[in-house]
């Protein structure tokens, strides 16, 4: 089955009121951090192919993307580099669409055309993307998540996930557009990003990637055990060595100390008013009230 620029496997499931999380690689998937979180959830659902671009030239710069060549059973195969959409059906809960988008290269808007069409077919209730970013945040505090949404519910939902707002205001992706037409369709639209230090790059995070599943655990009720903090921890304590060895522990310093600093002032709650301070404010509302 054709739907814009994708090719569906046949027959269609239906799905029961579907959550489209999606991974923008290479945009804002740093550290691999979506990919890994959607590929944990995907094999713990037993999540099943949907359906791929028929034509991934058409969008895609395959001297940019390469593809992969392997040998399989005896014989060389090549793998094109390609958007595959993935879903699953459970008991509780709305169902999951996985999307792994890359990002276009040309006919940009096409390509988000193609997906919103696939939101509209699947009757999709959200769309939420998910990743991770560069910042300059201390590798050994709790890794912060930002986000942005369009629910009337957003602020209740950081408060649950332990998520800030985004301010970001810069470069984007034309992708973008996917979730700025998905709202004209009231579809609640949604943004989740972990922010990495940016002076520990590696390939695989797997502390962001813990703290991202964490998160959809929290919001899809999934279990804990998928969350492998422990890794994470690991990989985080071998990096210290490196910043020991390097001119990075000063600057470590100061991340901490401006990452306490607004924590502290974000989660002290302000001091109570001196009983005067109260008697007058109780004596200037009385007086106001009697007033009107």
């Amino acid at each position: 089955m054709k739907l814009g620029e994708f090719e569906f496997n046949e027959p269609v499931p239906e799905l029961n009121n579907p959550h489209v999380l999606a991974v923008l690689r290479p945009w804002i998937d740093v550290g691999n951090v979506g990919t890994l979180t959607l590929n944990r959830l995907e094999r713990h659902l037993r999540s099943k192919e949907l359906g791929r671009l028929s034509k991934p030239g058409m969008f895609y710069d395959f001297t940019r993307y390469r593809p992969r060549s392997f040998v399989n059973e005896g014989r060389r195969e090549v793998s094109v580099p390609n958007t595959i959409i993935r879903y699953a059906q459970r008991q509780e809960g709305p169902d999951l669409i996985t999307v792994h988008l890359l990002e276009p290269h040309l006919y940009g808007e096409d390509y988000t055309d193609s997906l919103i069409e696939l939101l509209k077919f699947m009757g999709a209730k959200r769309y939420c993307l998910v990743g991770a970013m560069y910042d300059m945040v201390p590798h050994t505090r709790p890794l912060l998540v930002s986000g942005i949404g369009n629910a009337a519910d957003t602020e209740e939902e950081n408060r649950l996930i332990n998520a800030q707002p985004s301010d970001y205001e810069g470069p984007t992706t034309i992708t973008y557009m996917i979730a700025q037409e998905a709202a004209k369709l009231g579809i609640n639209t949604r943004a989740l990003v972990v922010h990495l230090p940016q002076y520990l790059q590696v390939e695989e995070d797997f502390n962001g990637t813990a703290r991202l599943t964490e998160v959809l655990c929290t919001l899809y009720n999934l279990p804990e055990r998928l969350i492998d903090r422990q890794r994470g921890v690991e990989q985080y304590e071998k990096l210290q060595e490196s910043v020991d060895s390097s001119d990075a522990g000063s600057l470590l310093q100061r991340l901490e100390e401006r990452y306490d600093q607004e924590h502290q002032d974000a989660e002290t709650p302000p001091p109570p008013l001196s009983p005067n301070i109260e008697e007058f404010l109780k004596d200037l509302n009385s007086g106001f009230d009697t007033n009107q």
